[in-house]
């Protein structure tokens, strides 16, 4: 699940500003129409499975449904050669793989990447998440909370460069080099802590292969090229807990296929060796360098100030969310059966209480939250908090940056001073 993506907003970025300005968007006939030509041209060759399948265009706003065909019930209408819909509220509009009307769709967001080479790569990273569960991939959300501190941040960037210097290897021997240290560097961060590496691994293969995916089929020539930018371009980012597959996975992806073809083939049929990492150390033959040595090459001193200075600023956020969050008035919403949609690219850990979404739409059995200003979920995903409501209404609720579209039988329990708990109501 992704907004535009960051391999289609580095190829967004390639190309020039004037031609981006003057190219129409693309409406959903095109779109279906190109999503159709890429996954017959893949063939199933990339992943033995075919990524053709039923594509549903929304509008965020209006939560409007273009689709390729219907769905196996009524929500879905036939209109000249298309089907339309509204997506029911039960369901986040995102750029993802979902079940709906009997059908598992890829969702997409309208408008679309105006550049047909970014268009596509969102099109291909979305359809490899319908297929992923056939593919034996689980779908995983984890906040790895160690990337967002300065040591975590500081060795996933050494391993970036150390990634970029081996996808841009002029010869066999530099790129061993280069692959050796980001392995070196890959194992000192995962030492932070005890969770760390199954925490990566999760969204490494979510996230990371979906974006090596889309970044192969989108067309582009130099794969190479976009790799390094891409792997630049992400050290600047503000949060690493969530995006840093997106940015890890092609590169992983593009040297693993350089250095064996069928790793994807045998990734499939593992159960034991589900780490990017360790399957290319064994297909490049190489071990991680002595890291004292490696991280000399990468400027390393010069990162490790840089994180330092972005950890002052980030323990004042910290301080801010806690005292919006945990310390000061609050409201509590159980998670039984949610259906979440949020930004991957801002969440905030906010350890031990959990981890904050900036940005979030939740529905539940008591509704749907919308939050602009933050919400915090516990690390067990069984419980939301927002600050605590100023207006109520038997049909909403709402606080500062924040909105609650009750549903029947559901109020807020203030029993507790500060600490309001949405409730369901006895029956009568």
């Amino acid at each position: 699940m992704r907004g535009i993506g960051l391999w289609a907003a580095i190829a967004t970025a390639l190309c020039t500003g004037q031609a981006l300005a003057e190219a129409p968007s693309p409406g959903p006939a095109e779109v279906i129409a190109q999503l159709d030509a890429l996954c017959r041209a893949d063939g199933g060759r990339l992943w033995g499975e075919s990524l053709c399948g039923p594509l549903m265009l929304v509008d965020p706003k209006t939560r409007a449904i273009v689709a390729s065909q219907a769905g196996t019930g009524s929500a879905l209408r036939p209109a000249a050669g298309l089907f339309l819909g509204t997506l029911p509220p039960e369901i986040g509009a995102a750029n993802t793989a979902v079940e709906f009307d009997g059908v598992t769709w890829t969702m997409v967001l309208q408008p679309l990447p105006q550049d047909e080479q970014a268009r596509a790569a969102l099109l291909m990273h979305e359809a490899w998440h319908r297929i992923q569960k056939k593919l034996g991939f689980a779908a995983a959300s984890p906040a790895p909370a160690h990337l967002a501190t300065p040591e975590g941040r500081t060795w996933l960037r050494m391993e970036w460069r150390a990634l970029a210097a081996a996808v841009a290897a002029p010869d066999e021997a530099t790129r061993k080099q280069a692959v050796a240290d980001a392995l070196a560097f890959r194992e000192r961060r995962r030492a932070l802590a005890t969770d760390a590496a199954e925490l990566e691994n999760q969204l490494e293969l979510h996230e990371g292969l979906a974006e090596y995916t889309g970044a192969v089929l989108s067309g582009r020539r130099d794969l190479a090229a976009a790799a390094v930018e891409q792997l630049r371009v992400a050290e600047q980012a503000d949060s690493y807990v969530r995006t840093f597959a997106y940015t890890s996975g092609p590169a992983y992806g593009l040297l693993l296929d350089r250095s064996d073809p069928t790793w994807r083939v045998r990734l499939r049929g593992s159960t034991e060796v589900r780490d990017l990492g360790r399957l290319l150390a064994q297909a490049a033959r190489v071990q991680p360098s002595p890291v004292d040595e490696a991280r000399r090459r990468y400027a390393y001193e010069d990162v490790a100030t840089d994180e330092a200075r972005r950890h002052e600023l980030h323990e004042r956020r910290a301080a801010a969310w806690r005292a919006k969050l945990v310390t000061g008035p609050t409201l509590r919403l159980p998670l039984k059966e949610m259906n979440v949609s949020f930004n991957p690219q801002n969440l905030f850990p906010l350890p031990p209480e959990g981890t904050v979404y900036p940005t979030l739409r939740v529905a539940d059995r008591w509704g749907v939250l919308q939050a602009e200003d933050g919400a915090l979920i516990d690390g067990g995903w069984g419980s939301l908090i927002v600050a605590a409501p100023t207006a109520e209404a038997p049909d909403r609720v709402s606080g500062p940056g924040w909105s609650l579209e009750l549903a029947p039988g559901w109020r807020v329990d203030r029993a507790e001073p500060g600490r309001a708990v949405l409730v369901k109501s006895a029956p009568k």
